[in-house]
């Protein structure tokens, strides 16, 4: 059975569908949409018809790059006010055999979050930090174990109703069935993380377009999480204020021509734009420069501080990603703030190389995982669709009949 996955990440600036295939562990991207947001403020729905309108048109273009219709998502909701709390609970193992499986593992589960939730708060997402088999303890994954009792400790997490209300209903508006929901850092963690960071202390920092999002976590699970209210946008309109530019001119200044560090700048490169009062300017690249790194320091000075609050303990790692981190020179900037151990997202994946992806394929992983632990076998395209799938490739790109669907790339990338 071929696992196909779909993410959809509703963001500020843009609202992003991707489709992916899991072989043999193995992410293959399979289409990717990207659609600029209209009735999104701050990472909130402001105005649900605006943003139904969007997510009808990126999935028209996904699906015309897939050949069939999606109907199914993963959804990442607003990370405003969640919770995250320690939990535990358990189950006793009743099959003849005693030996743990998939649905128990899950009612171990349901044992933690029973009565946990509060009338305000609805749950996100439960990850299991170990399980315990009789008195076997430390225990990652107890399928296939022989025991009578098996017991979890895990983190909860919970975000506002209508947090979660809001998404799920504009999703369900344009006929997709929302199969599970996350926070978009645990996504971004999931594509970014290492052997190592899973046994360290760290943080994530999200430069979106109009927040940036701070995570902690401990040992791959997240613990504490911030939005601060400013992102990407900001730049812009630091270079359109200043220069008296049109915001659009001062986000297309900002991806096609500015650097992140004046090292990076030449002085003699000219940018020429025509400004709000009809008169020609001719921009150097140093000067652009000093406006992208005040911002840009001052996102990442403030990031800094609010790491500080959410956690006392040492950070052993620092990992930013988003599409600001993708103007030229950022790594060294950061590496100035915030010292060198930091890491810059750098995602490698075919048709999706460039950070603003990193939230969607991340959040696909986690959603694979939390099945393999649950002993599932899932796929949100049942095997005619996936058969059509493959025929619409082998048609537009005349494939030979022994191809497979993670070989074909190229063609079904929409990267505006």
């Amino acid at each position: 059975m071929k696992k196909i996955y779909t993410s959809i990440d509703i963001g500020s600036d843009n609202i992003k569908i991707m489709v992916c295939e899991v072989y043999k562990n193995v992410y293959n991207v399979l289409a990717v949409s990207s659609v600029k947001t209209q009735g999104i403020k701050r990472g909130l729905i402001v105005n649900a018809d605006e943003v139904i309108v969007t997510i009808k048109q990126c999935l028209k273009k996904t699906e015309e790059m897939l050949g069939v219709k999606v109907n199914k998502v993963i959804a990442t909701i607003p990370s405003y006010f969640t919770n995250f709390t320690l939990v535990e609970g358990y189950t006793t193992i009743s099959n003849n055999e005693k030996e743990v499986n998939g649905n128990d593992v899950v009612r171990a589960l349901q044992g933690a979050v029973y009565n946990k939730l509060t009338q305000e708060k609805e749950l996100v997402t439960i990850i299991p930090l170990e399980f315990a088999l009789d008195d076997k303890r430390g225990i990652k994954d107890p399928k296939g174990m022989i025991g009578s009792k098996l017991d979890v400790k895990a983190v909860m997490i919970t975000a506002p109703k209508k947090n979660i209300y809001s998404v799920v209903s504009v999703l369900e508006s344009v006929g997709l069935e929302v199969i599970d929901i996350t926070l978009g850092a645990i996504g971004d963690y999931y594509e970014l993380k290492t052997t190592k960071t899973d046994e360290l202390v760290g943080a994530i920092i999200n430069i979106g377009a109009e927040t940036t999002n701070i995570s902690i976590f401990n040992k791959g699970i997240i613990i504490r999480n911030e939005v601060l209210n400013i992102g990407g946008k900001n730049i812009d309109n630091d270079i359109a204020y200043i220069y008296k530019l049109s915001k659009d001119d001062g986000k297309e200044i900002k991806e096609k021509f500015a650097v992140a560090s004046k090292r990076y700048t030449q002085v003699n490169d000219i940018y020429t734009v025509i400004n709000l009062n009809n008169e020609e300017l001719k921009l150097n690249q140093y000067e652009i420069s000093e406006v992208v790194t005040s911002r840009i320091v001052e996102i990442l000075k403030l990031a800094k501080k609010q790491i500080n609050l959410l956690t006392n303990k040492q950070i052993d790692y620092i990992i930013i990603t988003g599409g600001t981190t993708e103007i030229p020179g950022f790594q060294l900037l950061a590496e100035e703030v915030l010292g060198a151990t930091i890491i810059v997202a750098n995602m490698k994946t075919i048709g999706i190389r460039h950070n603003k992806y990193s939230t969607l394929l991340g959040t696909i992983k986690f959603f694979n995982d939390k099945l393999l632990l649950r002993g599932k076998d899932y796929s949100m395209f049942n095997n005619e669709q996936t058969q059509d799938i493959v025929s619409v490739r082998k048609r537009l790109l005349n494939f030979s009949n022994d191809s497979v669907i993670g070989k074909v790339f190229g063609y079904f990338f929409d990267n505006n």
